[in-house]
């Protein structure tokens, strides 16, 4: 799970057992001057490029899903033809 705001992020890696999600772990991050003229979009986004980053050795060969609330994200990532310059 993944949240960004103006001033953080902070993603959670959660493990399901008996098919309830359990906090496996943890990574925050303050943002720096620069990222306040981002959009909200780049910001949800380098939240998650900033969990795969963090996590890179808990995710390597696992099953991962992405859960944001951010709705321009979760179109972005269902669309089969997306072109990275959508995400700018």
């Amino acid at each position: 799970m993944c949240d960004a705001s103006d001033y953080a992020v902070g993603v959670v890696l959660l493990q399901r057992v008996d098919m309830k999600p359990h906090g496996v772990y943890y990574v925050s991050h303050t943002r720096n001057e620069a990222h306040l003229n981002y959009s909200m979009t780049k910001k949800e986004f380098l939240a998650v490029i900033f969990g795969f980053e963090k996590l890179h050795p808990q995710l390597i060969r696992s099953h991962v899903s992405i859960h944001t609330h951010h709705a321009v994200l979760k179109h972005l990532f269902s669309k089969k033809d997306g072109k990275p310059r959508l995400l700018r």
